[in-house]
């Protein structure tokens, strides 16, 4: 039996194309057969270590990325509500570092896997769907609470500062050395061949 293909996807809550990207892997029959592993990072983080400008602090380039999401958001059938949510981008450092804590409350990778997808599923939908600001009072709570349950979700925030931050930076440190600048970032492995794409809201190269 030939091996698995595997992906690794870096996804921030903030980013609307990572959201796209994480959504086709999600959902598109095609990626079904691959393994895939999806990886938390700060995007604001990223880009300043590599010294990449926001796109939103270009002239023009924020009303391009945002015909942009929807353009993908048609083309692949992607629940995506047409305004960005109010107030965006929102600071999701918190959140990063929740998501970044999962894997060692999860020590076996699927699973880990599977409860962040669950999480992830979640803060999208209320982000980009529904508009909903992630980072207002309570709602990381009410994630985690829906998803692992009362005394998994105070571990969590627990160590949000200590741990959940020591995650975020190794992952971003990954991600950089894999050849980040923003996101979405996807690494493939097909048959023995790595391919690296990079997204910079929008652009894909290769």
């Amino acid at each position: 039996m030939a091996a698995r293909s595997k992906i690794t996807l870096y996804v921030d809550t903030v980013s609307p194309f990572a959201y796209e990207a994480y959504w086709i892997f999600r959902h598109d029959p095609t990626f079904s057969r691959c393994n895939i592993e999806y990886v938390p990072v700060f995007l604001g983080g990223i880009m300043k270590d590599v010294g990449n400008n926001p796109p939103i602090n270009i002239k023009n380039k924020d009303k391009w990325i945002d015909r942009e999401r929807l353009n993908w958001a048609s083309v692949f059938n992607i629940p995506m509500s047409s305004k960005t949510p109010v107030g965006f981008p929102h600071m999701t450092l918190r959140i990063q570092r929740a998501l970044g804590v999962l894997p060692l409350l999860f020590p076996e990778e699927n699973e880990a896997q599977g409860v962040l997808c669950q999480c992830l599923d979640r803060v999208y939908e209320m982000y980009w769907v529904e508009g909903k600001n992630i980072t207002g009072p309570g709602v990381l709570e009410e994630v985690l609470k829906d998803v692992i349950g009362e005394e998994k979700k105070e571990l969590v925030l627990k160590e949000v500062a200590g741990k959940g931050k020591e995650a975020v930076v190794k992952n971003n440190e990954r991600a950089i050395l894999e050849g980040a600048f923003g996101l979405p970032v996807s690494l493939s492995l097909f048959s023995g061949l790595l391919i690296v794409e990079v997204g910079d809201y929008g652009k894909w190269e290769k």
